[in-house]
C-alpha cells in the first residue's frame, strides 16, 4: 500500500530539504522532456569542429533540425533522452537541496542574511560544484548519445551499454572527461542565482510575499541569458573533451583544446550554437525555476493543511 498523504505531510515537515529534493527532481523531469530536441541540436553544433572528406556540416538551428529529422526521424531528435532525465533529476533535486543547505549554513557562519549577495554567490558554486561532480558520468554518456551517427567511432544501444562500454574501453576517467571544463561552470551558477535571487526580490510586489509566477519567468529568463552569454565558451570546450573516446584523444586537457580550437576553427568556435543554446536554455531555465518553486509551494501548502 502507498504512503498516505498523511505520512508525505509528516515527512516533509520533518525535513524541509526532502521539499527542495521533490521539487528539485519534478523541475528537472519537465525540463528534459520538452527541451531534448534543442539540446540534441545545441550539442552537435558545439562538437563539430572542421569538416573533412564526404563529412557535411550542421548549419544553424533550423538546418540542424531540419537535417537531423530527415535522416534519423523523431528518435534523432531525442537521442540521449534517458541519460538526460537521468542526469536533470539527480542535478536538480541535489542542486537545489545543497543550495538551500548552503545558503542556511553560509548565513549562519557568517552572520549575513540570506538575501546577501555574497551567500548567494558561495552558496549557488558550492551547489554548482557537489552537483556537477556526482553527476559527470551521466552528462558524458548524455554527450555521446546525442552527437552519434554514422560517422562516430561509438554505437551505445541504450544508457546500461554506454556505462559498461565506457567503463570496459576507457576506465573510471572516462567518466570524468570534461570535468574540469564542467567545474568551470560553476561560474555561470555564480551568475545566474544570485542574480536571479536579486531580480526575484526586486519584482516581488512591496505589500506582499507572494511572487507571481510571471515575475519568476522575467527573473530566470534575464538571469540565464546574461550568464549562458557571459560562460557559453566552457560549454563548447566540455562538448569535445568529453566527447573523446578515441586513443589518443584530439584535446589533451583544457588549455589544449582552447588553443587547439583556436588555431583551427578561430575565435567564432567558441559560440558555436549559442542561438540555439539560448533558444533551449531561456525557456528551460524558467520552466525549471517556475516548476520549483510551484512545487515548493505546493508541498508547503500540504504541510500546512495537514499540521
Amino acid at each position: 500500500m502507498p504512503p498516505s498523504r498523511e505520512w508525505w505531510a509528516r515527512k516533509l515537515r520533518e525535513s524541509d530539504q526532502l521539499k527542495h529534493t521533490i521539487a528539485g527532481a519534478g523541475a528537472g523531469l519537465v525540463t528534459s522532456i520538452v527541451t531534448c530536441p534543442l539540446d540534441v541540436v545545441k550539442t552537435r553544433l558545439q562538437n563539430q569542429g572542421v569538416a573533412t572528406g564526404a563529412q557535411k556540416s550542421y548549419k544553424g538551428t533550423a538546418g540542424t533540425l531540419t537535417r537531423i529529422w530527415s535522416e534519423e526521424g523523431i528518435r534523432g531528435l531525442y537521442r540521449g533522452l534517458g541519460p538526460t532525465i537521468f542526469g536533470y533529476l539527480p542535478t536538480w533535486a541535489i542542486y537545489f537541496t545543497a543550495y538551500d543547505y548552503f545558503k542556511d549554513l553560509v548565513a549562519t557562519q557568517t552572520g549575513h542574511p540570506e538575501s546577501n549577495l555574497f551567500v548567494y554567490i558561495v552558496a549557488a558554486m558550492s551547489a554548482g560544484a557537489t552537483s556537477t561532480t556526482i553527476t559527470n558520468p551521466l552528462w558524458v554518456i548524455k554527450t555521446r548519445f546525442m552527437t552519434q551517427n554514422d560517422h562516430t567511432p561509438y554505437r551505445y544501444k541504450n544508457t546500461l551499454d554506454a556505462f559498461v562500454t565506457i567503463y570496459r574501453v576507457e576506465g573510471v576517467r572516462g567518466f570524468y572527461k570534461g570535468l574540469g571544463s564542467s567545474l568551470m561552470g560553476i561560474t555561470h551558477v555564480a551568475l545566474q542565482f544570485p542574480l536571479y535571487e536579486k531580480l526575484r526580490i526586486w519584482l516581488k510586489p512591496k505589500d506582499s510575499d507572494h511572487v507571481s509566477s510571471g515575475a519568476i519567468l522575467a527573473a530566470s529568463s534575464t538571469s540565464k541569458m546574461a550568464a549562458s552569454i557571459a560562460t557559453y565558451p566552457h560549454e563548447v570546450i566540455r562538448t569535445r573533451l568529453q566527447n573523446q573516446s578515441t586513443h589518443p584523444p584530439k584535446y589533451k586537457g583544457i588549455i589544449h583544446a582552447c588553443q587547439l580550437i583556436y588555431r583551427e576553427e578561430g575565435i567564432r568556435a567558441f559560440y558555436k550554437g549559442m542561438p540555439t543554446n539560448l533558444l533551449r536554455t531561456v525557456p528551460a531555465s524558467a520552466m525549471t525555476i517556475l516548476t520549483y518553486e510551484l512545487i515548493v509551494e505546493r508541498l508547503n501548502n500540504l504541510t500546512a493543511t495537514n499540521t
